[in-house]
């Protein structure tokens, strides 16, 4: 089941999606959690019999979803050895031929990332003011040759804590959405060589996409690390891919968030791209007029059209 905020003709209100349609949460009796779609994830484990139950016996409506909160902050991880492996070989393949000739040839230890990305779940804080939904036409930015996309999930948080242990931290994550982190990468390039503050500023912070959908946390937990994804661009397979073997857990995630700083419902954390689902992995970059679409298979997609600056 998904979760979202939709637009019955002029009537916003949050609703579920069994898969025959929206139900929105009023008409299965929670008319408290109308306008609190965190809220009914974060007591989703209480409510999702009478839920489940809801979607079968209400009728399901049409409607217009709409991006489903606001984030309250935005933290992006890095968990996939083998994303950082490709995509190092892609930046040099496209940036530094030179170097990707011998680069290529290295056993792959030369190519893996730093210690730290062994023993913490490391991130940077991108921009939670400029994020877009499912449909919304992204801009190309104005200063970039190089326009990439990234899939990630998002971990939705419901539940405040600080200085958590990943036992406690996973029980404040309340739902799962398809991330796109749009990623300009030469600029990304040129920051990382040039910049004192490294390759995370104007190279991503100007969009970042979330699906109109949230999926419940516990609906994909125990298949974390078996979710299989597909890339397309205009409607080809660019690429597939799955994914198994991340470094940390999200509970890992949100725990180290949580050192020494509070953690509040509404707040956002994502996974870093997963393996093989990125343009520079892949060597496809995008082009205005594009449409790109992430699949979650088995849940929903998220589609962007590039636009003009």
């Amino acid at each position: 089941m998904k979760v979202g905020r939709v637009d019955f003709g002029g009537r916003v209100s949050v609703a579920v999606d069994g898969g025959r349609g929206w139900v929105p949460v009023g008409d299965m009796g929670l008319g408290m959690y109308e306008e609190n779609l965190l809220g009914l994830l974060r007591d989703w484990e209480r409510l999702k019999g009478r839920i489940r139950r809801g979607v079968e016996r209400a009728k399901a409506r049409q409607g217009k979803a709409l991006i489903p909160f606001k984030p309250l902050s935005f933290r992006d991880f890095m968990l996939w050895e083998r994303h950082y492996i490709q995509a190092k070989l892609g930046l040099l393949r496209t940036f530094r031929p030179h170097l990707h000739r011998i680069a290529r040839f290295l056993p792959e230890r030369f190519l893996k990332p730093p210690k730290m990305f062994y023993t913490h779940p490391v991130y940077y804080v991108g921009n939670h003011l400029q994020i877009y939904t499912d449909g919304d036409a992204v801009p190309y930015p104005s200063y970039t040759r190089y326009l990439d996309y990234e899939f990630e999930l998002g971990l939705v948080m419901v539940g405040e804590g600080r200085n958590l242990t990943p036992e406690e931290a996973e029980k404040l994550i309340g739902g799962v959405v398809l991330l796109n982190d749009f990623t300009a990468r030469d600029m990304q390039v040129r920051e990382f060589y040039e910049s004192p503050f490294g390759p995370v500023v104007k190279a991503k912070n100007f969009a970042t996409s979330i699906s109109n959908f949230v999926i419940p946390y516990s609906e994909v937990r125990e298949r974390f690390t078996s979710l299989k994804v597909r890339v397309l661009i205009d409607g080809e397979v660019v690429s597939e891919s799955d994914t198994s073997g991340p470094q940390h857990m999200p509970g890992d995630m949100v725990a180290y968030a949580s050192l020494e700083e509070n953690l509040y419902p509404g707040e956002m954390m994502g996974t870093g791209t997963v393996p093989n689902s990125c343009g520079v992995e892949v060597g496809r970059f995008l082009k205005v007029g594009q449409t790109i679409t992430l699949e979650l298979v088995g849940y929903g997609t998220l589609s962007n059209r590039i636009r003009q600056p």
